[in-house]
């Protein structure tokens, strides 16, 4: 007798109204949808606000402790700007000031006739190619002259040509 319909009911009931005490297969299924909607959602939000991160991160950049900080702030306020902005820093490559400036300061100080500390005469070692490295060749085949190392205390006297 629980098959019965009621009497007002019509005879053709769709399929997703399901008897009392069954179990809602839509309901369920659309349950299941939704979740994984909102993960996958949550999946595709979090890789995109990490994607200059990624891009940085991929190319070495100097920068990429910025575009970092650029990303979170952007998640956390939700402001663009800082998204745009990491993004155009991790396409760019910032160029680099520091080395020029050290070497200036190497020659300047050789003027002055002031020693470089430790840590500076390590750098530059270590920048320096091995004494007995093979001169770079030119794009013609022809081979640099190689740099003959000026003598300790000797000064190089200007040439007035």
């Amino acid at each position: 007798m629980a098959d019965a319909l009621h009497p007002k009911a019509i005879e053709h009931l769709p399929m997703f109204i399901t008897a009392p005490g069954q179990t809602d297969v839509l309901m369920v299924a659309t349950g299941i949808f939704l979740a994984l909607g909102v993960v996958a959602f949550g999946v595709l939000f979090f890789r995109l606000h990490s994607l200059p991160e990624h891009l940085a991160h991929k190319t070495q950049k100097v920068q990429m402790e910025v575009v970092s900080v650029l990303c979170l702030i952007s998640l956390f306020t939700h402001m663009h700007i800082f998204w745009i902005a990491g993004l155009i820093l991790a396409f760019i490559d910032i160029p680099d000031f520091g080395t020029p400036l050290q070497r200036i300061a190497g020659g300047v100080e050789k003027i002055a006739g002031v020693g470089p500390t430790d840590s500076e005469a390590a750098a530059d070692a270590a920048s320096e190619p091995p004494v007995g490295a093979r001169p770079a060749k030119a794009a013609d085949g022809a081979v640099a002259p190689a740099k003959k190392p000026a003598a300790a205390g000797a000064r190089k006297e200007p040439s007035h040509a």
